[in-house]
């Protein structure tokens, strides 16, 4: 999927690919890895996410079929942008989970991550059963969609999931983003919006509102809305970034291209 960009390429925009692994495992500088929010994770420094990654590493090592030291060492990859490790981790896992929904889920995250948008599709739908649907899977599945292009059918499975799971961040984020990659920015503002608000609304949300609203040329609400999260100087270098860009001819394009190409 297209990506955006806020400050160069330090933020980007990106959907949550699956639900269950929307809550990846963070690390606290410890000897041992511990479950945590995903805002722990989004909220670290590089350096504490080195930690999270080595520390992970070194339990995976140990025990490379354990269901939930995998998708915790993936998805703390994955937030570290070593996305062809974590697809290799998550294939090891598959190979010991081969039915677990949470794996298939993960996996198919991973092979999105990755690049590989068909088998990522595959993926999830076979992890998806539809007599017992499931609301995570609905929105991976949404996700993906999003990113080959599809953005009917993404919104019409997010609307699936929500049915399942109202009032969803990630699936409520997931929504706001596909409104945002085409260009509708209010509607992406409502439902980043709603996403925020919610008790598991994150960093990530937070920043992808700004841009939002950044976009629609307020600059000093999206600076308020940015520094829930970052510091006032990087708060305002990336109010800065989208003045710029929106002083210029072609201003989406060469968002879109700036989220290539970092």
């Amino acid at each position: 999927m297209t990506v955006l960009v806020v400050s160069g390429c330090a933020n980007k925009v990106s959907h949550e690919t699956t639900g269950s692994i929307a809550r990846p495992a963070g690390l606290e500088a410890q000897p041992a890895p511990a479950r945590a929010p995903a805002s722990t994770v989004a909220q670290m420094s590089s350096g504490e996410l080195r930690t999270a990654v080595d520390a992970y590493g070194q339990r995976y090592e140990t025990d490379p079929k354990n269901k939930q030291i995998g998708l915790g060492y993936s998805a703390a990859l994955q937030m570290a942008g070593r996305n062809e490790q974590s697809l290799a981790v998550m294939q090891q896992v598959a190979i010991s989970h081969p039915k677990d929904r949470d794996v298939l889920s993960a996996y198919g995250k991973a092979l999105a991550a990755a690049g590989d948008l068909p088998k990522a599709l595959e993926t999830i739908r076979r992890a998806q059963t539809p007599d017992y649907p499931d609301w995570r899977l609905y929105s991976a599945e949404g996700a993906i969609l999003d990113q080959l292009g599809r953005p009917d059918e993404a919104r019409a499975l997010f609307q699936k999931a929500l049915v399942l799971k109202p009032n969803e961040a990630t699936v409520l984020s997931n929504l706001g983003l596909s409104y945002l990659l085409a260009d509708d920015l209010p509607q992406a503002e409502h439902y980043l919006t709603a996403a925020l608000r919610q008790p598991d609304g994150d960093a990530r949300i937070r920043q992808n509102l700004a841009l939002a609203i950044g976009l629609q040329g307020r600059f000093e609400e999206a600076e308020k809305v940015a520094a829930g999260t970052l510091s006032p100087d990087e708060a305002k270098a990336n109010v800065a970034f989208l003045r710029e860009m929106l002083s210029q001819t072609n201003t989406w394009s060469k968002l879109k291209q700036e989220g290539q190409e970092g």
